[in-house]
């Protein structure tokens, strides 16, 4: 059995619509909205769910967004420049512009509407 050092992230809300409106809007993709309870709200990324790392927005109660906390890097594989380009229109502040960290690609860093400071990778 393979077993991956993360298999699932969470980014936190306060406000799921505008969360899943911007992550959208960068990522150029569509999230996931599962039937979900009041307490526990969230937005799913696309991936490969049964295989690989995957991950949510979520909106739960006792969970704030927020700089500081663990960092996350969404796969952005070969749109680092565009998705970093499409961040400050949709509400977010780019922190990182494109970094080289040969041999292992390219890294970008962020500031979502609401604070969480999330990465991006490319191998390319």
């Amino acid at each position: 059995m393979k077993i991956n050092s993360l298999n699932w992230f969470e980014i936190f809300t306060n406000d799921l619509a505008k969360a899943t409106t911007f992550y959208s809007t960068i990522l150029n993709t569509k999230l996931e909205s599962p039937d979900s309870s009041a307490s526990c709200r969230m937005a799913i990324f696309p991936g490969d769910h049964d295989k690989g790392v995957c991950g949510a927005i979520s909106q739960m109660d006792g969970c704030n967004p927020g700089a500081g906390g663990t960092m996350v890097y969404l796969n952005v594989e070969g749109d680092l420049d565009g998705v970093l380009s499409r961040i400050p229109a949709a509400g977010g502040k780019v922190l990182k512009d494109r970094m080289d960290i040969a041999p292992h690609g390219f890294i970008g860093v962020f500031r979502d509407p609401e604070g969480n400071v999330v990465g991006l990778h490319s191998l390319v």
